[in-house]
């Protein structure tokens, strides 16, 4: 097995993601560390965590040669014999996710929820997702992510429009997490997906995977005959979160701009489980729609249509 000398910074908090020196939007680009000096390489070498809308990635390799330095692709290997300890998972105090839901303070998800559907619904959904309010900002949502064995990996906070059920991304950064937020020493975090700890409720049912945790909740209440999890962005479909499916009949529904993206994935998770990916929104999009990265619940939510006639 080889660990190579240089990768991409390990995610710890918003600390650990930077100004992209292209698109210069911040806490969305990933330097690339020195394992044996764990130090930045260098501040311009890294990737852009916005892979369609930036597509920023400065290489290792790339920036050796243009500076003309020798390249140290070291590897080190790793014999049977060593040891590798891989840090414990850390986890949340499930009374702080049973706070978070039974709070009162204002949600605007949950009421935009219930102003699209009702009351009931609405709880019904937080319910089911574990879906908390945060008082990071004012109305803020929490997405909690509850793994198949039903612990508690981390929070994610969003805050949305209440009325057009948007996020609302001036916030810096536009998401938290409540890891973070509650300053947790050494915290280890190991994400899954969001709405993991369904896969317990139907053995049988196929799953349904789309990027936005908003977008897993509201698909659900259409197309019922899905378990619907998000991976929480384009980029966050992986191999590692993927594992818990082994066996399963898996649908992806990317945003329209991630449909390339998640296509080309499928090769490296498909000896975990049977993978395919909807061309629906592909099909019957139009160009500004495509531009704009609508996704399913964005047609589920606003058109009068009957998706599973589509969907056949």
């Amino acid at each position: 097995m080889k660990n190579h000398r240089y990768t991409l910074e390990p995610y710890k908090g918003a600390k650990t993601r930077h100004h992209c020196p292209k698109c210069l939007k911040k806490s969305v680009f990933t330097r690339y560390i020195d394992t044996e000096s764990n130090t930045y390489l260098n501040d311009a070498v890294g990737c852009c965590n916005r892979i369609i809308k930036c597509g920023y990635h400065y290489k290792p390799k790339q920036y050796f040669s243009e500076n003309s330095i020798l390249f140290q692709a070291i590897t080190k290997k790793i014999t049977t014999t060593e040891k590798i300890k891989k840090p414990k998972t850390s986890y949340i105090n499930p009374h702080i996710m049973h706070q978070s839901k039974s709070s009162k303070k204002r949600n605007n998800f949950l009421d935009f929820l219930k102003n699209h559907w009702n009351k009931t619904v609405a709880t019904e959904l937080a319910e089911k997702y574990n879906i908390g309010t945060s008082k990071y900002w004012n109305g803020a949502t929490v997405f909690f992510q509850v793994d198949r064995d039903y612990k508690i990996r981390t929070g994610k906070i969003i805050q949305y429009n209440s009325s057009t059920g948007k996020r609302i991304k001036s916030n810096f950064p536009p998401a938290n997490w409540v890891h973070t937020v509650l300053k947790l020493d050494n915290y280890n975090l190991e994400q899954c997906y969001f709405g993991e700890h369904l896969l317990n409720e139907d053995l049988i049912k196929p799953i349904a995977i789309v990027e936005s945790e908003k977008t897993a909740v509201i698909s659900s209440v259409y197309l019922p005959e899905f378990i619907w999890l998000s991976c929480g962005g384009i980029n966050n479909l992986n191999e590692a979160k993927t594992r818990v499916l082994k066996g399963r009949n898996v649908v992806l529904f990317p945003d329209l701009n991630g449909f390339d993206s998640w296509t080309k994935k499928i090769p490296q998770l498909t000896k975990l489980a049977t993978f395919k990916v909807s061309t629906l929104l592909e099909e019957k999009a139009t160009e500004q729609e495509k531009e704009l990265g609508l996704d399913i619940a964005d047609y589920l939510i606003n058109l009068d249509i009957n998706f599973k006639n589509l969907l056949d």
